[in-house]
């Protein structure tokens, strides 16, 4: 009998001490598998999740918790010392101390090895009597698990030079070496000159992937597909597979063969005790496996764990947290209630086809958990780009796809796909004339009336409308544009348009099509005609991200009387010296929140949060600083009520929990939060739901006041201290809230528990 028990670990946030960050991972990719003594232990490409196999208890550590890896490769438990190794493609050796929680970088390989940095990968760990012996593209590096240091580096090619290491095994005294090169080498574990290469001999030359000791015999898995067992000089095939041997592992009295579609489990005899095909009929991707007290877990590419008793095969259980269908997120858009996320992976060239013309569905965070809407289900829309929501009806949603043309998504469920065959002689082009399917929308935004702007890349250089009647319109723009960026709408419906190497265009039908251009052929112009980034501020003006940093129209009416009307950049002071800010950098968003403040996102150099003017840097966050997990940012955007920033980067997609909300009209929705304000809590009090410019002043019971602001936007911060002198005890205190014409006032509390 088989029962199918799927559900969800893990939903919403997680938060370290820093309260301010928020995660949203996706924890479906595996790569490799560890346990502890009561974990299961699974790593995903940048984030380690793991299961209590007593009580189901679930942790997740990401880079919220400090862990901040390049992209995982491998991962192993030690019990002994009670730490988990993550290794990195890049060499990076992090540390994970389950006693204590520590977070710890070693960083000696990608320093201190001599060798470059392209072949620093790790591969594989192989603990023995306290030490780790870790394989890497150059060779074996030893790791102390006492002391936390590295110690010798083995380079065991034929001449003592570098040669990749995919796996390591210990058995009758030997150290064991694979290499896809020079075949299986070994050499004495007792020898004190291991470090020498002339210490090593070949212990067979054939074209070997792995290699695993399990009872009395030593195992190795070839590039033919098969599965070998050693004995004196001669080997025992003992099964072929189908597809490559990902990886084999011995643990726990058993040996375990991954390849994709695959599982096999043998005991220490040899004996074959299981064969995992696809389970409950899916097309499963396996990564990894291992047993665990005769339970079976396999890693999949998309689905997580999945888990099997091996004495009652047909019972399965999948493990995975709740979150985003993969870490990539292209694009995203928040409201108050909700989060929409697509995974285009169209690259900075606006190719679809770089990463295979992408097959991902769409992922929402609702306040019921996440809902996912399959790539089986989205009409066959691929290279997902773009969300936007219907006015005054989010139920009702339209996403680019930058291959396959517009998706209509009525209450969550995929209902049309506009694309060249079903739009009119004025509808969707494909990007190529006579071309087929290939119908490139890489933006899309409303107008003041509600009117739907679609940038159709092509040769075209004409922008799409579908009007509210029904009815499409096309509209040229440019000779020779063929790939667009950011698309935005301003007060007068004036359409601003990003091009990937045109420059800027504004284009307004209502003023007998008029066109402006700005780009890089004037002075005062662009640095650069590769527009990527577009926002219009509060007090209309337009900004602008380019590949070579940021410029600004300083009003959007000029488009209405200027044909190249000058664009400014930012010149702040630094250390008495004028910058550009930005300068040269490649900006990929632009998101202005409730306080007129600029969240401006970059290609390298993570994310900034300015001034209204641009003048003050607020926050520089970066992968070193902060818990981004990348400092490229594909998207930003601002949940409206609560001020939550959301940063989708190419590893992952993380939050900062700021306090600039759009104002309210009046004073009838404010609120407090946290309240009460818990010992372990170390972020700040916000009160939101203001009136722009409102009073807000903060005294204890007795009425010494304690803290006062006045609103920018819709939310104000205290940091729970009195005037930044000293933190407040514990208490109730009061909340005091007027309108800035001292009209509406309220009256809040807070408690403080210390």
């Amino acid at each position: 009998m088989r029962i199918t028990c799927l559900f969800l670990l893990f939903f919403g946030f997680c938060y370290s001490q820093n309260q301010s960050w928020g995660s949203y991972f996706s924890y479906n990719h595996i790569v490799d598998l560890t346990h502890s003594e009561n974990r299961i232990i699974a790593a995903t490409e940048n984030a380690l999740f793991s299961q209590n196999l007593v009580n189901y208890e679930v942790q997740t550590i990401n880079s919220i918790d400090g862990l901040k890896s390049e992209l995982i490769t491998t991962v192993h438990h030690s019990k002994g010392y009670g730490k988990t190794l993550i290794g990195n493609i890049n060499g990076l050796l992090i540390i994970y101390n389950h006693n204590n929680n520590q977070v710890i970088n070693k960083v000696d390989i990608i320093n201190n090895v001599p060798v470059p940095q392209s072949i620093k990968r790790i591969n594989h760990f192989f603990e023995h009597e306290g030490k780790v012996y870790i394989s890497t593209d150059y060779g074996i590096t030893v790791f102390n698990l006492a002391t936390l240091e590295f110690g010798d580096t083995y380079f065991i090619g034929l001449a003592g030079q570098e040669t990749q290491v995919l796996q390591t095994t210990i058995h009758d005294g030997y150290i064991y070496a694979v290499t896809p090169n020079i075949g299986i080498r070994r050499a004495s574990i007792l020898n004190p000159f291991l470090i020498n290469f002339n210490s090593w001999e070949v212990f067979h030359s054939g074209s070997w992937k792995g290699i695993a000791s399990i009872g009395n015999f030593l195992v190795g898995s070839g590039i033919d597909n098969r599965l070998y067992r050693f004995y004196e000089d001669s080997t025992l095939s003992i099964i072929t597979t189908a597809q490559p041997i990902l990886n084999i592992r011995s643990e726990n009295g058993f040996l375990t063969v991954t390849t994709a579609s695959t599982v096999y489990a043998f005991n220490q005899q040899l004996a074959l005790v299981a064969q995992i095909g696809q389970i409950f009929g899916e097309s499963l991707q396996y990564t990894s496996s291992l047993v665990v007290s005769n339970m079976l877990y396999i890693g999949t590419q998309t689905k997580g764990i999945y888990m099997l008793n091996l004495n009652n095969q047909g019972f399965y259980e999948n493990y995975v947290p709740a979150g985003p269908l993969r870490n990539k997120v292209y694009s995203i858009k928040a409201t108050s209630d909700n989060l929409w996320c697509v995974f285009g992976d169209s690259d900075y060239q606006l190719n679809p086809y770089t990463y295979g013309l992408s097959k991902f569905g769409i992922s929402k965070l609702t306040p019921d958990g996440w809902f996912h809407i399959p790539y089986e289900d989205v009409l066959g829309a691929r290279t997902l780009s773009k969300i936007v929501l219907q006015p005054n009806n989010e139920n009702i949603a339209y996403i680019g796809s930058n291959y396959s043309g517009i998706l209509k998504v009525e209450n969550d469920v995929p209902i049309e796909l506009y694309n060249q065959n079903n739009t009119g002689q004025n509808g969707l082009e494909t990007y190529l004339e006579n071309g087929t399917n290939d119908v490139r929308i890489h933006s899309l935004t409303f107008d003041k009336s509600n009117n739907l702007w679609a940038t159709n890349a092509g040769g075209g250089g004409n922008i799409k409308v579908l009007r509210t009647t029904g009815n499409w319109q096309s509209y040229h723009i440019l000779d020779g544009v063929n790939q667009y960026w950011d698309i935005v709408t301003d007060k007068n419906n004036t359409k601003w348009v990003a091009s990937k190497d045109r420059g800027l265009i504004g284009f307004n039908e209502n003023y007998q099509n008029r066109r402006i251009y700005i780009n890089n052929s004037y002075s005062n112009g662009l640095p650069i005609n590769n527009v990527r980034a577009l926002a219009i501020d509060k007090n209309n003006r337009l900004w602008i991200g380019t590949q070579w940093g940021l410029r600004i129209l300083p009003n959007i009416d000029r488009f209405l009387t200027e044909d190249q009307p000058s664009v400014n950049p930012v010149i702040i002071m630094e250390e008495g010296v004028p910058q550009e800010l930005l300068y040269r950098q490649y900006v990929s968003k632009i998101k202005v929140d409730g306080a007129d403040q600029k969240w401006i996102g970059t290609f390298g150099a993570g994310v900034f949060l300015v001034s209204p003017n641009g003048q003050e840097t607020i926050y520089h966050f970066t992968k070193d600083n902060s818990p981004l997990p990348s400092n490229s940012i594909l998207d930003i955007d601002i949940n409206p009520k609560t001020g939550e920033v959301f940063f989708a980067t190419d590893k992952g997609m993380v939050s900062y929990k700021g306090a600039s909300t759009a104002p309210s009209d009046d004073l009838s929705g404010v609120y407090v939060y946290p309240n009460p304000v818990r010992p372990e809590y170390s972020g700040t009090v916000k009160i939101a739901g203001l009136t722009d410019q409102a009073n807000v002043k903060i005294t204890d019971i007795e009425g010494n006041l304690v803290f006062e602001a006045n609103s920018s936007g819709g939310t104000v911060e205290w940091d729970t201290t009195a005037f930044g002198r000293y933190r407040v005890s514990s208490g109730v205190y009061m909340i005091f809230i007027a309108t800035k014409d001292a009209t509406e006032t309220k009256v809040k509390k807070v408690m403080i528990i210390r």
